[in-house]
This record gives C-alpha cells, structure tokens and sequence, in this order.
C-alpha cells in the first residue's frame, strides 16, 4: 500500500498563527510535533511501500524540513505550482504510483486531522485496504454526534451489511441546521472524512469516465519509471497545472461513480477545522478554557475561551471568545463564529498586506 498525503492547505480559519509559507498542518497546534508529522508517524505501522507528500510549492521547503528527521522511510514530497483542490492532487499522484506498481492500493488522507486511537485507525485503513482490493473506491464516514453544519455527509445502504463496508447512495453538501438534525437522527447518515482508500488503476479509470480532461492532462507526463522525482517533472507539472480547472475529487468522481463503498471509522477525528475545534480534542479547565502556548495566564471569571499566545495572557469577566496573539497580529472573536476568521484573510489579501497573510 502507498499512503499519499493531502498537505497542500493554507489553513486561512486559523489566522493569525496559520500563515501562507506555514499553514495549518505545518503547526504545532497540540505542542510538540506538527499535524504532518503526526499524521506521516500515524501511517508507519501500516509499513507503506512509499509515502507521498503532496503539497504547495510554497510549502515545499519547511515540508522537506519537517520530515528529515525520518530516517529510513521513504517519504517523496511532490510540488504543486498552483493550488486547484483535491482532485489534480490526487489525479497526479495516483499517475505517479501507475508508473510503478499500476494495481497498488492507495490510501489518501488530509495532512491536517486529529486521530485519538491510532491503533483503531490502522485497523480500519487495513478494512478499507481489502475493499479496495475488490474495485471499491473507499470512503471513511464519521458517525456523527451532534446536529453538524459544516461537513459534508454521506447516506449509506446500511441495511444486510453487518458492519460494512455500506453502498454509498449519496453524497450531501454541508447542511443546514434541520437537515443535520434529521441525519443525526436517520442513523445512515455519517460525515465525509475526506479519507479514501482505492487501487490506482481503478481511480485513474473513473478519472478517465468522469474527469477527461483532468487525465488525459496527467496521462501526457513523461518520466522514467525508476525513479519518482525526475528533474524535468516539475515544468511538466507546471504545465498541466496551467490548464486544469480546480476540482475536488468528492464533486468530480465520488458523486458519480457506481463502485463507492463507506466503511464506518470510530477512532475519534476531528479535521481541527478552526480554532473553535480544540476544546474536542485538547484537555480545558474546570471553567471550559483552553489554553496553548502561553507561558503564563490569568484567567478571572472567564468561561470557554481559547487562549493561543506567547506572552502573559489576562482574561477577566468574558465568555466564549478566541484570543490568539502572534509578534505581528492579534485575533479576538467569538467562539461561535470562529469559522469566519477566513474572512479575515480574504480582507487582508483585498487590501495587499501580504506582510500578514
């Protein structure tokens, strides 16, 4: 099995600390390692044949970095020019993996998501390795715990099938409220993980059938197949990237194909999609408060507030915010509305103050 990782994201919502040249999962947002060396750690027991890392040209270098320190692993970090989603990332990956080993399974998974039972992950990606194996494009689906609004959910045929894997019979958008109360309740609905598992020849078919333009521009590369990282691969690359249309790989294949299987996942994910998602997967205070980073902190009369700093931070009568301080910048606002921190970045980027993007 090859193991390819998704690392290209900017990680705009969790401005100001996630920046463009050290985005999200380039961050040490629990102490200690960043979210890609955890996740590149979390695959090793399952000894892939190859770990491919593909990410943004500017993030290249701090990747390449991050990941000397694993000696003897075969980990290829592979450069995007421009970034056009899940789709062209996946699409040349899985042309690179054809050119040396076309039937592998592959198992793609974002860079940036939090595991708490890593050993119940390995289990459940070894699951979805045998259904790849049988033609299936495999999906992870998340049973949901609460009315949620900002995933994307998938319906699956759960009936006669034991535990999976399920027939998928539909992808859905991100929700609104009533409706996620209602899949909540259906018992066959399950958040889309944004983690799969397919053979390469079988995913490269279905790009074929339903993303044409997208393979044909991939099936041009030319390289020698002995080796994964030749000189002139990256003008090539350059060159289909200037012609693609961004896709993601949910909207361009998933929906549409007929052989999607969902296998349930059950090792506690989260995808730390913004700050207001650390009090799921870090410990708080006896009052809710979450605090990282800063060396000293004053919390009085404050209540389920994230506190992200590096000097003494002093909270005093306030609830449910987010304060994160940075040399540069500093963010407050509630808690509630933390995913709109994107839009932070979009003003900045507006303005051209590239100096804090």
């Amino acid at each position: 099995m090859y193991v390819v990782i998704l690392a290209g994201g900017s990680g705009t919502r969790f401005w100001p600390l996630s920046r463009k040249l050290h985005p999200k999962q380039l961050m040490s947002v629990f102490g200690g390692k960043s979210m890609l060396q955890r996740t590149v750690e979390r695959v090793l027991p399952l000894n892939p044949k190859r770990i491919l890392v593909v990410t943004n040209h500017l993030q290249a270098e701090e990747t390449r970095r991050q990941l000397e320190y694993l000696r003897g692993v075969r980990v290829e970090v592979i450069e995007e020019p421009l970034g056009r989603n899940t789709a062209p990332a996946i699409c040349l990956a899985a042309t690179l993996i054809a050119r040396h080993d076309p039937e592998a399974v592959m198992a793609v998974l974002p860079a940036d998501h939090f595991i708490r039972d890593e050993d119940e992950f390995c289990a459940t990606i070894q699951k979805g390795r045998e259904a790849a194996l049988n033609g299936y494009l495999v999906t992870l689906g998340i049973a949901p715990d609460r009315p949620e609004t900002g995933y994307g959910y998938i319906e699956a045929d759960k009936e006669l099938r034991g535990e999976g894997p399920y027939p998928v019979k539909r992808f859905v958008e991100k929700p609104d409220r009533e409706r996620a109360l209602e899949f909540l309740a259906a018992d066959t609905f399950y958040w889309n993980s944004g983690m799969f598992l397919w053979r390469t020849d079988v995913i490269l078919d279905q790009l074929v059938a339903h993303m044409p333009e997208l393979a044909r521009a991939f099936a041009g590369i030319t390289f020698s197949p002995d080796i994964w990282e030749p000189a002139d691969l990256a003008p090539q690359i350059e060159a289909v990237y200037a012609m693609v249309r961004g896709e993601s790989i949910d909207y361009g294949v998933m929906e549409k194909a007929d052989n999607v299987a969902m296998i349930p996942a059950a090792f506690g994910w989260s995808d730390v999609g913004s700050w207001s998602a650390l009090p799921d997967v870090m410990e708080s205070d006896t009052a809710g408060n979450v605090v990282i980073g800063a060396s000293e902190t004053v919390i009085a009369d404050a209540t389920g507030c994230i506190v992200r700093g590096e000097k003494l931070m002093a909270l005093v009568g306030v609830r449910d915010l987010v304060v994160v301080d940075t040399p540069d910048a500093l963010l407050v606002c509630a808690r509630e509305r933390a995913q709109e921190v994107k839009k932070v970045v979009e003003e900045l980027e507006r303005r051209g103050l590239k100096r804090y993007l």
